[in-house]
């Protein structure tokens, strides 16, 4: 007699069960690789919002000057926010220009003088967000120092005296996904307040 052939119930399942485990692992796999392109993505992004903002600041900060009512060029030097008097526009008017962290963001508010005579109305401030997903803790994003500053110098102490800063430096700490990898990234940057001078 010819004996038939074919699968015994104990071999299909066997079977199913290895065929799901593959599936489940490969499921995860492809589910963890979606994330970290999401996140090695969207950490790329971030650092070129943090480039962008090094640059807008830089620009700023290296041409500050009085305001255009004569005020000292420099507001507010807090470890949280930077305030000072520069033309951007390039129209002749200093505009006050406030980088400061709201939550998890840094943001830039800009106000141009108007009227006759001049003010700085707060009411016509335009805000603009600089860099999402800020994740400083509490690593200071603004520390000040004076002249003497030679890379090594201890950064000035609060309350900073307005008069003494010429330099200023920049951290951002971002983290797009804390709960996930890769760790956060530091960026640093050093601006020199080429048009303060030290007998004013």
């Amino acid at each position: 007699m010819k004996r038939s052939r074919g699968f015994s119930l104990v071999e299909v399942v066997v079977a199913m069960g290895i065929f799901t485990v593959v599936m489940l692992a490969a499921s995860s796999l492809q589910s963890d690789l979606f994330r970290i392109t999401s996140t090695t993505r969207s950490g790329f992004g971030i650092q070129d919002e943090v480039r962008q903002t090094f640059r807008s600041m830089s620009s700023g900060i290296r041409t500050i000057s009085p305001s255009s009512l004569g005020a000292y060029p420099l507001v507010a030097v807090l470890p949280t926010t930077f305030t000072f008097y520069a033309d951007t526009s390039g129209d002749g008017l200093k505009e006050k220009i406030r980088f400061f962290v709201n939550g998890s963001s840094l943001q830039r508010g800009v106000i141009t003088p108007t009227g006759n005579p001049l003010v700085y109305n707060a009411a016509n401030e335009k805000i603009t967000t600089m860099v999402h997903s800020l994740y400083n803790g509490a690593t200071p994003v603004f520390t000040y120092y004076n002249t003497n500053y030679d890379g090594t110098t201890a950064p000035l102490t609060d309350p900073v005296d307005l008069l003494a800063v010429r330099l200023v430096k920049v951290t951002i700490v971002t983290d797009p996904n804390p709960v996930v990898p890769p760790v956060q990234r530091t960026m640093t940057t050093q601006i020199s307040l080429r048009n303060l001078k030290d007998n004013l």
